[in-house]
């Protein structure tokens, strides 16, 4: 069972849960809660592996601790199991929702594949129409509890599909009604951005925004098409920008790196990298540097000026909450709360809201961190 957001403090006791936070990379289908999965399996007659919801929950945490990012997607067939009506959509945006503001979330955006829940007799249209009926309903609940949260939806296409187009269509068609940007998600290795450079065109042409997985289970390359071809405007993950960096020399005090010319095109024009440390260990994104946090580039990442934002990607199979992300991250390298900020405030730079939102949000983080 994943441990209550009040749990995570900073050393010296800050409560990393009370401050605003900005949630970029964040999978509908990976932050269920266990407890809602058994009821939605029940009601339609999917047999899980376990019944007991804090069974359940290690079942899903274990499982997604493969090393592999193809490994790790496989959990993914029981929670897109169990979302497939309109109902169970909305109850689980709604759910979604209310966790991320009881974990001080002021902004997110909630990214999913509505052709992943279409057995059930749902059009793609009527599916993220249910989606929206469930982040509408879940922002009313945190208001209502006392709390001010956004909420914006990026519709996904899976990269080994060939919905590309008639996801970016569906996309744009919903613009305004919840949907603000568009990205694509799937296995990364031999099937880059370049394979949806259709659906990317007509984005472009309709100046929509554009996030890509990329620099995850695969490289530089894969890094290289997403800013190409996808055009995008931030990389979902990115770790492996790090392999375009060669540490020179090192000293006591600092490192000397070269930068390859992708990590200094992402380093120069600020694209923001959607970093998710624990995913990132489980995936073995980060096998190249070692096989614990403390050996993720995070660290060397945000010290050379990269963009670094932090996420959770999926809450369930990592068994993690931002706030939780952030004590890892705390721990692991050192960081206080002006490092924390600085992180919000990056990630809410990054968001596909306009400038004078994004003005915004850096004044309620400005705000609540002072307050800290």
């Amino acid at each position: 069972m994943t441990t209550s957001p009040e749990d995570y403090r900073l050393r010296g006791g800050a409560n990393v849960s009370a401050l605003p936070k900005i949630s970029l990379h964040d999978h509908l289908d990976g932050g269920l809660r266990p407890q809602t999965i058994i009821e939605l399996a029940d009601a339609v007659g999917f047999a899980l592996p376990e019944t007991d919801s804090g069974d359940l929950a290690r079942w899903f945490s274990e499982k997604s601790d493969s090393g592999s990012l193809v490994e790790y997607l496989k959990t993914f067939d029981v929670t897109t199991a169990v979302m497939q009506t309109r109902e169970a959509l909305s109850r689980v945006a709604r759910e979604f929702v209310q966790d991320l503001s009881k974990d001080g979330v002021i902004y997110g955006e909630i990214r999913w594949a509505p052709e992943q829940h279409l057995t059930g007799g749902l059009s793609l249209d009527d599916a993220v129409e249910a989606v929206q009926d469930g982040i509408d309903a879940g922002v009313d609940d945190a208001q209502n509890a006392g709390s001010r949260i956004r909420i914006g939806q990026l519709v996904t296409a899976m990269r080994h599909a060939d919905r590309g187009l008639e996801i970016a269509e569906l996309a744009v068609r919903h613009r305004d009604r919840g949907v603000v940007g568009f990205d694509i998600a799937g296995a990364e290795a031999g099937f880059p951005a370049s394979r949806m450079r259709e659906a990317f065109d007509y984005l472009a042409l309709h100046l929509f925004p554009v996030t890509v997985h990329a620099g995850e289970a695969d490289g530089i390359d894969s890094i290289r098409s997403a800013l190409f071809d996808g055009r995008a405007l931030r990389l979902g993950h990115g770790v492996r920008i790090a392999e375009d960096i060669v540490v020179d020399r090192e000293t006591d005090e600092s490192s000397y790196v070269t930068l390859g010319s992708v990590a200094q095109w992402v380093k120069d024009r600020e694209i923001p990298l959607e970093l998710s440390p624990s995913s990132n260990l489980q995936t073995g994104a980060i096998a190249a540097w070692g096989d614990d946090l403390v050996d993720h580039p995070f660290d060397l990442l945000y010290q050379l000026g990269f963009q670094v934002t932090v996420n959770t990607d999926n809450r369930l199979m990592s068994n993690t909450s931002l706030s939780k992300e952030l004590v890892l991250l705390g721990d692991a390298f050192g960081y206080d709360l002006s490092d924390f900020e600085v992180f919000q405030l990056n990630a809410a730079a990054a968001t596909f809201l306009p400038l004078e939102d994004r003005e915004e949000l850096v004044d309620q983080i400005i705000a609540g961190f002072e307050q800290a």
